[in-house]
């Protein structure tokens, strides 16, 4: 496995590869990696001839005030897990590497659905991720990139851009990864403390309870969002951000949910802000 720092170094390693028939899986990630992550990687590397894990934390994607400095950051324990689940090259620049100096790099822009939820709770968030995604899809070239689900809002919107760019990128969706009680894996639950982690719980059955409630026949979002608002309201450590029901088509709210629909969920602890959401079974 490879370890690169620069840009023209990991295009030099792709093309390279490329030009013997390889095709390329990206995984992006900003290191922290835990089990989520490797499930990226293990299913680009059944899928793909190479494997390429970047690990950069991306500081245009944090508002003032965030966690960017405290963010959880172990280089040579991502490399050496990157390796053994079976990636061929690690990118792991510099901010300096990742956005050169005199060098303008593009700012897609994510448009109004960019401003809600997720954005309206991190101004600039977005701006931030798809400056950064639009970047290693230009360095890396034609790929296939994988990103998980649990960041459904981040993945429309990275899905919207490359169909409006006509990148030549395939984005692949995977399934969110979860402990026992259904807390979904984050570099973020390591902040929690232990009566927090046991709280945590609360996101992934408040989402149960909304997906129950739509398998047996509920259509009006309002229901299923009080719902929602109403099991994270009674956990004593949980303040709840938003409880949100949108069409995955449009990730607008929908007047009934006759169509594919995703729950959405956010919440802070005192250590930690935490989301996840969950697809809503459309009854009959």
């Amino acid at each position: 496995m490879e370890l690169i720092r620069s840009p023209a170094d990991l295009r030099a390693a792709v093309e390279e590869r490329g030009s013997s028939g390889a095709d390329v899986g990206l995984v992006p990630t900003m290191g922290a990696l835990h089990d989520g992550h490797a499930s990226l990687i293990r299913r680009a590397r059944a899928e793909r001839n190479l494997v390429v894990v970047s690990i950069f934390v991306n500081p245009l994607q944090f508002a003032p005030g965030e966690d960017l400095s405290r963010y959880p950051r172990d280089e040579a324990r991502d490399v050496t897990t990157s390796e053994g689940l079976g990636a061929d090259v690690v990118w792991a620049p510099s901010e300096d590497e990742f956005y050169p100096s005199g060098v303008e790099q593009p700012v897609p822009d994510p448009g109004p659905i960019g401003d809600v939820l997720e954005g309206a709770a991190r101004p600039g968030h977005f701006a931030g991720v798809l400056s950064a995604v639009h970047r290693l899809f230009h360095v890396v070239g034609p790929c296939a990139a994988y990103f998980g689900e649990k960041d459904a809002q981040q993945l429309f919107l990275v899905r919207r851009m490359v169909e409006r760019l006509e990148l030549p990128v395939s984005v692949v969706a995977c399934p969110t990864i979860r402990e026992p009680d259904g807390l979904a894996l984050s570099s973020r639950n390591a902040y929690l403390g232990p009566e927090e982690r046991e709280q945590a719980g609360c996101l992934f059955l408040a989402l149960s309870e909304a997906a129950e409630l739509a398998r047996g026949g509920e259509r009006d979002p309002a229901v299923l969002v009080a719902t929602m608002a109403r099991e994270v309201g009674a956990t004593p450590l949980a303040s709840l951000d938003y409880a949100a029901v949108v069409d995955e088509a449009t990730y607008e709210p929908p007047a009934e949910v006759d169509r594919p629909a995703r729950a959405l969920i956010a919440a802070r602890f005192p250590s930690a802000r935490l989301i996840d959401n969950l697809r809503l079974p459309v009854a009959g």
